[in-house]
């Protein structure tokens, strides 16, 4: 075997070579522009032509084809000794016993060189790869270590899930990995791992606002390397700015007689009553409702209103529409609401705990007491098991009856000290009142009851980056209203200004406290005493079915105030009535009630 420079043109090719097809063209260009780049690597392997002068390539065909196509007048060879089957199983074995790099070696061999100094303009070059390509496995570096040696050994996620991996942060991928990383001898779930740490999109593409709002909102795009490479790919996860945004440029750009719409159920514009939408070009004395369709895009619609008829069935011109002169259109323009969804929903969660803890730790007199349980009881998310003809609905749920057992004494009647009657009453106030945003939501009666025992002293400092960048940016300035912070240009400049000045000042929006809306609590009154029917009359005569103030017209009903250290229910013998076996199945249900944590609303009541 020696090392020799012949001219690639005076090789010839061996016609028992293994390799029969033509290569692609697409390979051939990759293996040119690497041997234009840094030349032959491996020599290709030749041996003597028996009887003759020439030689014949044994392996190399294509680096001796390349090479003349890149006009290089002289290659380093190998010239070893001709074999008996001419080549035959060298030439098998050279292209069966190979294996191609993965992915995880190709981004650290580009990491290696990026080291040296390779940009990855010439990276793409020397390998005759797209730019692009070599961004998307250097992607791999914001790969878990964990991650990258399971994708090493051949166990590699889709390029959806690489992509959605890739980009969330190493702790997200740590706790993902903690939770669904494989057993010995099984495959990762790159499913289960992608879909942990997926995260909402909002493209660049589908924005209409310009680079102003953009800054002004803290919007940072980031390449979406895996996108089509013939569309703008820059994403940002920061929904809440990005639909900020959308509906601050609506608001700026509304056409004449154009209203900001939200979308129905099945994602279509919520257009006014009797408006009827017009799909082809809109007339003159059309409408334009724009409004932001579930992927965040801007969209419109025109639609007309229905004119109003006179009694001899002529147009009325003086109707509501939207003809010129007729502007008076029943749909006010909506701008993006102060606080927004996720907003709302926390301002619930910090009612909800606040009103809780006053309920627990605030002066409640007796008969506010009586008060507020009538309060709670009447909250919508309240429903009961009765017997009443009125109420003859049987749905609700047991979880009252955890408190109940504590009044009742080992005879089975009501026995308790008043202190116990007071801790087991602010218990089930704490159990039946919420404002929170979801089905547990009591509704006004949560705020009333907050609103009278001072349940606003309890709403922690809202002053965060969490709960600000849920606010609007009008809503932003005003919060710096009487405060040393002057509003700046971009929204994120002034929240991280009202974020440190709050550090040392509690902050309470407005729009948490706990009294309601005069209009909304008017509304909720009237709409409730039309259906107070006969119990009002009743009530102005001091006696309602029966029930009186007590008895000989006392101001109270007589209660024993032995006062008990525990309570105790009575246990269901054979032959026992159906009450005794249902304070037992009560008890059981609930025998864990004394573990409760003492830092909770609960413990706090109960001490």
């Amino acid at each position: 075997m020696q090392l020799m420079k012949v001219d690639p043109r005076a090789l010839k090719a061996n016609p028992d070579n293994t390799r029969q097809s033509t290569s692609t063209p697409q390979a051939d260009a990759l293996l040119l522009a690497t041997i234009k780049a840094v030349g032959i690597i491996q020599p290709p392997v030749i041996f003597a032509e028996a009887g003759g002068n020439g030689y014949v390539i044994e392996a190399g065909h294509r680096r001796t084809r390349m090479a003349i196509a890149a006009g290089i007048e002289e290659i380093n060879v190998i010239v070893v000794e001709a074999a008996n089957d001419n080549g035959a199983m060298r030439s098998m074995i050279e292209n069966i016993a190979r294996e191609p790099l993965n992915p995880v070696d190709q981004w650290r061999g580009i990491e290696r060189l990026v080291a040296l100094g390779w940009t990855e303009e010439a990276i793409a070059i020397a390998l005759a790869l797209p730019v692009r390509q070599i961004r998307k496995l250097r992607l791999l570096a914001n790969v878990l270590p964990a991650m990258l040696d399971r994708m090493a050994r051949g166990d590699m996620p889709n390029e959806q899930q690489l992509r959605t991996i890739s980009a969330a942060s190493l702790d997200e991928q740590k706790e993902v990995w903690k939770a669904h990383k494989p057993k010995k001898g099984d495959t990762a779930s790159w499913w289960a791992i992608a879909t942990g740490l997926t995260k909402t999109r909002m493209f660049a593409r589908d924005a209409s606002f310009g680079d102003d709002l953009r800054q002004a909102y803290g919007i940072e795009w980031a390449e979406d390397l895996f996108g089509p490479g013939d569309e703008d790919n820059r994403f940002t996860t920061n929904v809440e700015a990005f639909l900020g945004a959308q509906q601050e440029w609506m608001s700026s750009n509304l056409p004449k007689k154009g209203f900001i719409v939200e979308l129905n159920n099945w994602g279509q514009p919520q257009l006014p009553p009797k408006a009827e939408r017009v799909y082809g070009k809109p007339g003159k004395g059309d409408c334009t409702a724009m409004y932001l369709d579930r992927e965040g895009k801007v969209q419109s619609a025109h639609f007309r209103m229905p004119e109003a008829k006179k009694a001899n069935g002529r147009a009325d011109p003086t109707a509501p529409g939207c003809e010129d002169g007729n502007e008076a259109i029943d749909l006010a323009a909506k701008t993006r609401p102060d606080v927004t969804r996720n907003g709302l929903d926390m301002i619930g969660d910090f009612r909800t705990d606040a009103l809780h803890e006053a309920l627990a730790q605030a002066p409640i007199e007796d008969d506010t007491f009586m008060a507020l349980l009538v309060l709670a009881f009447a909250g919508q998310n309240v429903s009961v098991d009765s017997g009443s003809e009125t109420s003859n609905h049987l749905y609700g749920s047991r979880r009252f009856a955890r408190h109940a057992v504590q009044l009742i004494g080992e005879n089975g009647k009501l026995e308790f000290a008043t202190d116990t009657l007071r801790v087991v009453a602010r218990l089930t106030l704490i159990d039946a009142l919420s404002a929170r945003t979801t089905r547990t939501d009591s509704g006004i009666v949560a705020r009333i009851a907050g609103d009278a025992i001072g349940a606003d002293t309890y709403l922690p400092n809202m002053g965060t980056e969490q709960f600000l960048a849920c606010l609007s940016r009008p809503a932003l300035e005003a919060s710096c209203g009487g405060r040393s912070v002057v509003p700046r240009p971009r929204v994120r400049d002034t929240r991280a200004a009202l974020v440190e000045h709050f550090k040392e000042e509690r902050f309470v929006h407005p729009a948490a406290l706990f009294a309601p809306d005069d209009a909304k609590l008017a509304e909720w009154l009237a709409k409730k005493m039309e259906h107070g029917g006969e119990d009002e009359d009743a009530l102005a005569d001091g006696k309602m079915r029966g029930i009186g103030p007590g008895a000989d017209d006392e101001s109270y009903p007589s209660i024993k105030h032995d006062a008990i250290d525990k309570p105790h229910v009575p246990e269901a013998e054979d032959g026992g009535s159906a009450a005794d076996t249902e304070f037992e199945e009560l008890d059981e249900a609930d025998a864990d009630t004394s573990a409760e944590d003492p830092d909770t609303a609960y413990g706090i009541a109960a001490e």
